[in-house]
């Protein structure tokens, strides 16, 4: 047992790393906590505020009963998560997804950590790995890793990282949206039916728009970027238009589920969604919309979007390069490199893909940690759990000359021990889950049992 007085060192101050920290001194565990901007800036950050969100405001579905990111967050709330936290404090409408205010959200996660007498906050650019007299560390520095730091996990590791791109997508002024045209409405009328602004496309509008995605200037990769991959769950929009011209109409642009106030009796070819990004309501991010467009191509081709001809763009979307290494190679099941087990990393460049996966492992790679120095108990979350599913997929379940970001889903779990309805089936996987990780809770802690 190591002593829980000796601070450890987390590098990185995003959602893993912000999370890791805080599992770590609410087990009374010292932590110096790394984050090199603003010394040092991203492509994508725009603030230096810990556990930025760089993409969409979104958190996905918090549906615990139906879906298996609803189901992470129940999990991570009953381990004392706080990006959960600072996201239920600082939710915006979003129909059945938990949708956050940005800055309200990093606010508050900053404010927690810095108050902390446990967590002392370090600016500045960590270049390399750990030095051996830090001890035990964490990296969590997600999918932006510096170069140098990059590099020398690569030499770390023995294989070779993987890279993909992030799109990043525009934001609105709602006062810049024509009602006359656009309304709000959920699908379905999920949540309070009111959290989506709506923008109908006629067909000929539709393959218009397509046309100009498909046509319209992008960024220009650089040589190195060239045969860099993206991955699958955010793709820019134009890549998808390029798919097929009714891509788009059966994914982010998907009609169904959705009336026009304003024209009841024409049913729109496909329909633009506009998610409120912050608890004001003055901002909309463009849902789906993530793209590689130049920023004059994007002005002129989403002013052809009815609704949002005047549209003024708080930010224009935008692209990064995301590295991550190959798990199932060079971690073992507590998350430490085996070439050097007194690190061990977290979040995105452990190879998940999202906010909350990222802050998933960002509570295990904590918690292990923790037990290491206190002595208490921290088993690994049974497979039948969310959080026992993403982090066996990472740490030995994917196949690792295919791996690739992954994010939660029902796939990673065991198969049901017996048949049921296919309707029936994920609210089966959820209810061994809900009693499975309530099992694995009290033998954590058997003396509250």
């Amino acid at each position: 047992m190591s002593n829980a007085k000796t601070p450890v060192h987390v590098i990185g101050g995003g959602l893993a790393g912000s999370e890791a920290t805080w599992q770590l001194v609410n087990q009374g565990v010292p932590v110096i906590l790394h984050e090199m901007r603003p010394d040092r800036g991203t492509d994508a950050h725009i603030t230096d505020s810990l556990a930025e969100l760089v993409c969409s405001n979104s958190f996905r579905s918090d549906d615990a009963e139906n879906n298996a990111v609803g189901l992470l967050h129940k999990e991570m709330r009953e381990l004392g998560s706080l990006i959960m936290e600072s996201a239920d404090i600082n939710k915006v409408p979003a129909g059945g997804a938990l949708a956050v205010d940005r800055h309200g959200f990093s606010g508050y996660v900053q404010e927690k950590l810095e108050a902390h007498p446990l967590v002392t906050v370090e600016r500045g650019e960590v270049t390399g790995l750990p030095p051996e007299d830090w001890g035990k560390c964490i990296i969590a520095t997600g999918p932006l890793t510096s170069e140098q730091l990059a590099n020398e996990i690569h030499a770390a590791t023995g294989a070779d990282a993987l890279s993909f791109f992030d799109a990043i997508a525009p934001i609105v002024y709602k006062d810049s949206i024509n009602f006359d045209i656009a309304w709000f409405q959920s699908r379905y009328d999920k949540g309070t039916g009111t959290d989506y602004i709506n923008c109908p496309l006629t067909e000929e509008q539709y393959r218009e728009f397509i046309q100009d995605l498909n046509e319209g200037g992008k960024t220009e990769f650089k040589e190195w970027e060239k045969d860099t991959p993206y991955f699958d769950g955010c793709l820019p929009i134009e890549v998808m238009a390029e798919r097929g011209p009714e891509t788009l109409r059966f994914g982010p642009m998907k009609p169904v589920g959705l009336t026009n106030p304003n024209n009841p009796t024409v049913k729109p070819y496909g329909i633009v969604q506009l998610r409120q990004d912050n608890k004001l309501g003055t901002l909309y991010n463009i849902v789906g919309f993530q793209t590689k467009l130049k920023y004059a191509e994007q002005t002129r081709i989403f002013k052809k979007i009815p609704g949002l001809e005047n549209a003024e763009f708080a930010r224009l979307g935008g692209l990064h390069r995301n590295t991550f290494i190959n798990s199932p190679i060079v971690l073992d099941e507590e998350l430490r490199l085996k070439a050097r087990p007194n690190l061990r990393f977290a979040g995105q460049i452990t190879g998940v893909e999202g906010y909350v996966e990222s802050t998933a492992i960002g509570i295990l790679a904590g918690r292990y940690l923790a037990s290491e120095m206190t002595g208490n108990i921290f088993t690994a979350p049974p497979l039948t759990t969310a959080l026992g599913a993403l982090k066996s997929h990472i740490t030995g379940g994917a196949e690792s000359d295919t791996f690739q970001p992954m994010n939660v889903n029902f796939g990673l779990f065991p198969p049901l021990e017996q048949r049921v309805k296919k309707k029936e089936r994920k609210q089966a996987y959820t209810k061994r889950a809900f009693q499975h990780f309530a099992e694995w809770q009290k033998s954590l802690n058997p003396e509250a049992a």
